[in-house]
């Protein structure tokens, strides 16, 4: 059966935290409170699902949301009118199978009508050239470099710029057409489902 990327129900945070913790160490670990964060405020919050498993997710905030990543801040000090990846997991047994280059085609395709750019950081270091290229080739580039604050840990600052934005806002003037896939996330109304237990 093909994959599908679609928004996260808040029922599946558990399995979000639970693949974010088992990618390595070039994903910052995640607990339950933060995801519920991303929940709440995350512009786009989507997963990819195949035969009823979640094979990764993908993270992304617009340059207003409320977020508190120094590396969202460092962004946000310096340009606006973005969205900021702040983290795409792929489950280490889908990985190499096109899954990340799908969820990079998707959230483009979501950002476009929105953003005049995106924005997202790659550790620096011994093992993450692979994440590097990656970006490479979707045309994103160095805008600076930056040492997350109480930690050793050196990021590559990257952007891209989404040629057709300019064009989208001056035809639709922040009016885009009412099509499925030019809606924007359904935020919680009151937040996600508690934990069980809790």
């Amino acid at each position: 059966m093909p994959f599908q990327i679609r928004d996260v129900r808040d029922d599946e945070l558990e399995q979000v935290v639970a693949l974010n913790n088992s990618a390595g160490p070039s994903i910052l670990p995640m607990d339950l409170g933060k995801a519920h964060l991303f929940w709440e405020h995350a512009d786009y919050f989507r997963v990819i699902e195949q035969d009823g498993l979640l094979g990764g997710f993908l993270v992304g905030f617009s340059d207003r949301a409320e977020h508190g990543s120094p590396n969202f801040r460092w962004f946000r000090e310096r340009h606006d009118n973005f969205l900021y990846i702040d983290r795409i997991v792929i489950d280490a047994k889908r990985r190499g199978s096109g899954r990340g280059r799908a969820f990079y085609a998707d959230v483009m395709s979501f950002a476009e009508p929105r953003w005049a750019s995106l924005c997202c950081e790659v550790f620096l270091g011994v093992g993450y050239d692979p994440a590097l290229l990656f970006h490479g080739a979707f045309g994103f580039r160095e805008v600076g470099q930056q040492t997350m604050p109480g930690t050793k840990l050196r990021a590559s600052m990257l952007m891209k710029d989404l040629c057709s934005h300019a064009w989208i806002a001056e035809t639709y003037g922040g009016r885009l057409p009412d099509e499925p896939w030019l809606a924007p996330r359904r935020r919680p109304a009151s937040g996600p489902t508690p934990p069980r237990g809790a």
